[in-house]
């Protein structure tokens, strides 16, 4: 059995099982962790390897523990520190994404949501269409949608969809990260085409 702690960017864990002999890789994040969490994580490596049920009191501990705000905050730190955020440019060939965002922050916010990064995807990814990255304070938005035809309702809904996790940022309800709590699906319904927006979306 082979048991080590990795820089890793966040709390990864991992475990094979390679010619007789367990591997498993753990962030350094959880060096400190208490012995009741590491106890958590290997029940839950080790369920995962063999198809095995997760005991509920063993993924409720872990949950916990990584919901907490020292946690969170240090995962945060981590990623900032040690992950690469690939940055390409706002300023498309069809559609410039600072000038996007600008527009909205007027007619929505007042003018007064802090401008992150923004920038255009690498590639035309088609799966994820668009993120906000907090420990890099960064919205990205798919180069697929860069391009002519795109209706501007399709570019403004996603920009507004990233700029309401700045206005809402993620919260911990019960041990589980709330990404859309009600407030921001509230706000979301106040986009004048959002269903023509989401249905463009569907057809990707």
């Amino acid at each position: 059995m082979q048991i080590r702690f990795y820089r890793f960017t966040s709390l990864n864990t991992t475990i094979r099982l390679r010619e007789g002999q367990l591997k498993v890789h753990l962030s350094d994040l959880l060096e400190g962790a208490p012995e009741s969490v590491l106890r958590a994580i290997a029940h839950i490596l080790l369920a995962k390897l063999y198809r095995k049920p997760l005991d509920a009191s063993h993924s409720a501990r872990y949950r916990r523990f990584v919901s907490s705000d020292a946690v969170m905050r240090q995962t945060e730190r981590i990623r900032q520190m040690r992950g690469r955020k690939k940055i390409s440019t706002a300023k498309g060939d069809y559609y410039d994404l600072d000038e996007v965002f600008e527009t909205l922050n007027r007619q929505f916010f007042h003018g007064l949501l802090g401008r992150p990064l923004l920038t255009w995807s690498e590639h035309k990814a088609r799966r994820l269409l668009g993120h906000y990255d907090a420990a890099h304070n960064t919205i990205m938005i798919s180069r697929v949608f860069d391009r002519r035809n795109t209706p501007r309702y399709a570019i403004e809904y996603l920009m507004y969809h990233e700029m309401l996790h700045l206005k809402h940022p993620v919260r911990v309800r019960g041990g589980r990260r709330c990404i859309h709590p009600r407030e921001f699906q509230a706000d979301e319904k106040l986009f004048p085409e959002l269903e023509q927006a989401k249905a463009y979306l569907k057809l990707l």
